[in-house]
């Protein structure tokens, strides 16, 4: 345990991203539920206090144009693009997840065209977007076939109009090869929609630079914005005179206030806006979008690897041999920003965690997750979650995993 100890002191000391821990409300929990719920950004309270007593309060309707509501889905869009590698008028900010990912597969296949009849949907994937890819997939008389990513190539045909995958599973925490498939997808002549809720705010996603068609992620968990706070739908600019909403709406019309029967879309990203948008929690998270100011998301990136690599030493020393299994990859070109322990009796394991102050998340019917948010998880953090952990599951002298 010295040894560790020591190694935190001097990982703290090095640590870049230490001072952007200031920028939040924390206590003396050690929390690694991030990649479930942010936590709060210190100066959030203050800006959505503003939003409610004077931009509504006093300016009223007034708040439309002259405290910018009315641009807000593009505005907070374009602070996201950088952390998601999309250069500005590409990402609109609305709705919730869910919902954009129905609008990005239906306008796929819209665009795929005729004879092109088959939606490929991430076997793996959150429960919620499968959901939503076999809806899309009889609105649009497409077949929906369920595979995993790595048999994507294989399974990719004249056929195949849309293909529905996450760049990090939720459970496990793998990271997918966003580059190679997506290439993969358009060899094949069909386009790629990528779910980045597990990995926007944790890792380089790139999608201008490979060329990602489509594209959703939500924005409360390593984005900080807040419970319910709004989802995001990137589409790619020489894409976007041919995004094909199956939800228009009088905001994503070309003349919103022409109040015309017949419906024409906007230009450009716009499209991707629906009804009028939620603007106390579109306005939290831009606020809560200035925890990013002069962050690096590749220095994000690199501490991340840091905190998992390190979490699985502290793991390996302060656990028995066999007591628990990782399902996170070892590579760090296969892994996200969180580590997922297989453990009998794992939900009774993560009570007594948060009960001694390390909030973790549990997954049926054996997984503890644990998500590593750099900008607020510190080396000594990532030491006393796996050091209490050895100390719960050795008291409860549960089984080894089957």
């Amino acid at each position: 345990m010295s040894e560790l100890l020591s190694e935190v002191r001097e990982l703290d000391a090095a640590d870049p991203l230490a001072g952007t821990r200031e920028r939040f409300v924390l206590d003396d929990t050690v929390y690694l539920d991030g990649n479930s719920l942010g936590a709060l950004p210190a100066h959030v309270p203050g800006a959505v206090e503003d939003v409610v007593r004077r931009q509504w309060g006093e300016l009223r309707i007034r708040s439309w144009t002259e405290s910018g509501w009315w641009t807000a889905p593009e505005r907070v869009g374009d602070r996201i693009a950088p952390l998601v590698g999309a250069a500005p008028g590409q990402v609109v900010v609305g709705d919730s997840t869910s919902v954009n990912v129905f609008k990005a597969v239906v306008a796929a296949v819209r665009m795929a065209g005729e004879g092109r009849d088959e939606i490929l949907v991430d076997a793996s994937t959150f429960p919620t977007d499968g959901y939503v890819a076999e809806s899309a997939a009889r609105l649009t008389g497409c077949a929906l076939r369920a595979v995993a990513p790595a048999e994507v190539p294989a399974a990719l045909g004249a056929r195949t109009a849309a293909v529905l995958l996450n760049h990090v599973d939720y459970r496990t925490g793998r990271l997918h090869d966003l580059p190679a498939l997506t290439a993969a997808v358009h060899a094949a002549g069909a386009y790629a929609v990528w779910d980045l809720c597990h990995s926007a705010g944790a890792l380089p996603v790139g999608l201008d630079r490979h060329g990602v068609d489509l594209a959703v992620g939500c924005t409360y968990k390593y984005l900080n914005g807040g419970p319910g706070s709004p989802a995001y739908l990137y589409v790619r600019r020489d894409l976007q005179d041919r995004f094909d909403s199956p939800l228009p709406g009088w905001n994503s019309h070309a003349e919103p206030f022409g109040m015309t029967a017949g419906y024409t879309p906007a230009a450009g990203a716009v499209r991707g806006r629906v009804g009028t948008p939620d603007i106390l929690s579109l306005l939290a998270l831009e606020a809560a979008l200035d925890v990013w100011e002069g962050v690096e998301v590749a220095a994000v990136r690199a501490k991340s690897l840091a905190l998992t690599d390190f979490f699985l030493r502290c793991v390996g020393e302060y656990l028995p041999a066999g007591r628990v299994e990782s399902l996170t990859p070892v590579p760090h070109a296969e892994r996200g920003s969180q580590v997922a322990l297989r453990c009998a009796d794992a939900g009774e394991v993560m009570k007594a965690l948060i009960g001694r102050g390390v909030v973790g998340d549990f997954r049926a019917p054996d997984v503890l997750r644990f998500g590593f948010t750099p900008l607020y998880v510190g080396f000594a953090d990532v030491e006393r979650a796996a050091r209490v952990l050895g100390e719960v599951v050795t008291e409860r002298g549960c089984p080894h995993p089957a």
